[in-house]
């Protein structure tokens, strides 16, 4: 069983225009794509497309199928086929970009299902391994609280030294204190007995924020769920509740920020728009 959790630290400091620090722990899923029946027939609180503890479900992930927003046309029908199955609508994602993978290309997700049905994943990484192991490409989905998402490809190309590395222009939503105009720093290392990701932000050469990612494997079976859940229980709320406090604090340090409907403009290549934007008149 390819398929893993890893229990992680995840640590997010603000250098400019004001320090702030905080540093929290988590555990992820790592699902072998192929794997997916296999793990719903074994695990009893791990579902597909069902309810359970722990459910995944296929249309939560990488809507790429449809319509994309671009603040030149507003949301339009996207070329790539409609495809129910994740996996190949990842594949056809990589084609679309000019990395054609054959159909046993292995494809590891990063990321939280749904957790007593609530679903909320700021980030869900994909990394696909050719017939011998070797890692090929990778991708990160980024989701904002507005229930956008935006794919970042990282093609064969971009790995050096054992990791998928690619800066490459934001132009989304992230976060009320992050321009959208910024650019995003991606150092994706294929995950193995150990996770380990970083992704800054930038603004020109200067670097104003980075996140990091970071913990060993441990085994996915439904004793280690239910030691998670006891562990880290409700972590989708977690998660979302510790991105609104945070952004509470830095309010109260006066940390300038910008509102969603600023810069329309500036928001490009996403799917799932927010009415701020969807509705914009396009120029």
């Amino acid at each position: 069983m390819n398929s893993c959790l890893y229990e992680c630290h995840i640590l997010h400091e603000r250098f400019l225009p004001k320090s702030h620090r905080f540093l929290y722990r988590i555990f992820l899923f790592a699902l072998d794509l192929d794997e997916l029946d296999s793990l719903h027939r074994q695990l009893r609180l791990f579902s597909l497309d069902r309810r359970n503890l722990y459910s995944f479900r296929d249309r939560d992930f990488l809507p790429t199928d449809e319509k994309v927003h671009n603040p030149e046309t507003g949301p339009i029908e996207n070329r790539e086929p409609k495809i129910q199955n994740l996996k190949s609508r990842f594949l056809a994602h990589c084609a679309a970009r000019g990395t054609v993978l054959p159909a046993d290309t292995r494809v590891l997700l990063v990321t939280l299902p749904r957790v007593l049905g609530y679903l909320f994943n700021p980030v869900s990484f994909y990394f696909c391994f050719d017939r011998t192991g070797a890692p090929v490409a990778a991708l990160a989905e980024v989701t904002n609280t507005f229930k956008e998402m935006k794919p970042y490809f990282l093609a064969p190309e971009t790995r050096h030294d054992g990791a998928f590395r690619l800066r490459i222009p934001k132009h989304f939503y992230v976060s009320p204190y992050s321009d959208v105009d910024v650019a995003f720093d991606f150092v994706l290392r294929p995950p193995n007995g150990r996770l380990s990701i970083q992704i800054d932000d930038y603004v020109g050469d200067q670097r104003t924020l980075t996140s990091n990612l970071a913990g060993p494997r441990q085994s996915l079976t439904d004793a280690r769920l239910a030691w998670f859940s006891f562990k880290y229980p409700f972590i989708t709320l977690k998660v979302i509740s510790l991105i609104h406090w945070h952004a509470l604090r830095l309010w109260w340090k006066n940390v300038p920020w910008f509102t969603k409907a600023a810069k329309p403009a500036e928001q490009r290549a996403l799917y799932r728009p927010h009415s701020s934007i969807a509705t914009t008149t396009p120029s």
